[in-house]
């Protein structure tokens, strides 16, 4: 990005791929999936990214914002399909870790991304625990993000994802800033990978709802394909 105001654009979040950028929480969770997918290019890595969920405070607006990066993430082979309900976007992620059993596949792997509020974690936990048993793929991983809204700013009651987690045997990040969205992100996708697990990225709505200048320099953390 540079540092001519002229130059700045409301593409940046997801076209800058170096210096400081601008970007608000929900749209970190977009760039993550093309740093996911810049990340295994340069590593000669032949993945793609599937991303599926359900809407629900403070991740209501995820999909919205899926949508309108389409045109970056269909050329980086990134593919939103949001889901009729939590469990069937569930079913449909944990799907992805299937490739390497399906004749005449075209890729090595698929790394998947679920989204959803708290109560759709719930709902959709006998998926996710299926998803476990039959783990994910070196090279794909599954990662959930979860919302989160313990101050019940726009949910019935106070929400707190680490009782199911725990249940569902899910590693949980819990970034504390926007930048650490990207950088745990990462982090949960390597973590899937190595484990076989499903990984969780735990986003609370003062983190969802905030913005921040990010240092896109530093944050691709050394972590191992």
């Amino acid at each position: 990005m540079s540092t001519d105001p002229a130059a700045v654009s409301l593409d940046d979040p997801y076209t800058a791929r170096g210096g400081r950028v601008l970007i608000s929480g929900i749209q970190a969770l977009v760039r993550l999936t093309l740093e996911q997918r810049r990340l295994d290019e340069a590593r000669g890595l032949d993945t793609r990214a599937f991303v599926s969920g359900y809407p629900g405070s403070p991740l209501g607006g995820v999909d919205l914002e899926l949508d309108r990066a389409r045109r970056f993430l269909d050329p980086a082979g990134v593919v939103f399909r949001p889901g009729l309900n939590e469990e069937l976007a569930a079913t449909a992620v944990a799907g992805t870790q299937l490739l390497g059993q399906v004749p005449g596949r075209r890729h090595e792997a698929v790394t998947g991304f679920w989204y959803g509020k708290n109560p759709g974690l719930d709902r959709a936990a006998d998926a996710m625990r299926h998803g476990t048993v039959a783990g994910t793929a070196a090279l794909g991983g599954a990662v959930a993000w979860i919302g989160d809204d313990p101050g019940s700013k726009s949910s019935t009651v106070p929400s707190s994802c680490e009782p199911m987690c725990q249940s569902l045997a899910m590693p949980l990040l819990a970034p504390g800033s926007v930048p650490e969205i990207l950088e745990l992100g990462l982090h949960a996708v390597a973590l899937s990978r190595v484990t076989g697990l499903w990984a969780g990225l735990k986003i609370v709505a003062d983190i969802a709802d905030a913005s921040a200048v990010v240092d896109l320099d530093a944050l691709r953390p050394d972590i191992p394909a």
